[in-house]
């Protein structure tokens, strides 16, 4: 998605059971349903943080979702921190801290 004039970017940390779930392939489902690029990446602390870019509207429409989570998940926590979307995604991947922190 190109930084156009309804671009939002938010900054998700999602809290709970999450990991081992199937959290992030729930995350990147729901993300290119929603049209939202970006990424999805377990933490080292056992939480997941997601990066996403679209219009205000999908990345809100997405937050519910993330609250919801996949069947075997549990969710506590989700916490939203509005950035300046920077238009560098072309899709929405799942990212492996090991390899890509």
């Amino acid at each position: 998605m190109s930084a156009g004039p309804d671009a939002a970017a938010a900054e998700i940390v999602v809290e709970g059971r999450v990991q081992g779930v199937g959290f992030r392939e729930y995350t990147r489902r729901c993300a290119e349903r929603l049209g939202v690029v970006g990424y999805v990446m377990n933490t080292h602390d056992g939480r997941v943080r997601i990066i996403a870019e679209g219009t205000r509207a999908a990345i809100e429409a997405m937050v519910p979702e993330l609250r919801r989570g996949p069947r075997l998940g549990h969710v506590t926590r989700v916490s939203v921190a509005w950035r300046t979307p920077r238009g560098e995604f072309g899709g929405f991947g799942i990212r492996y801290p090991a390899r890509d922190a």
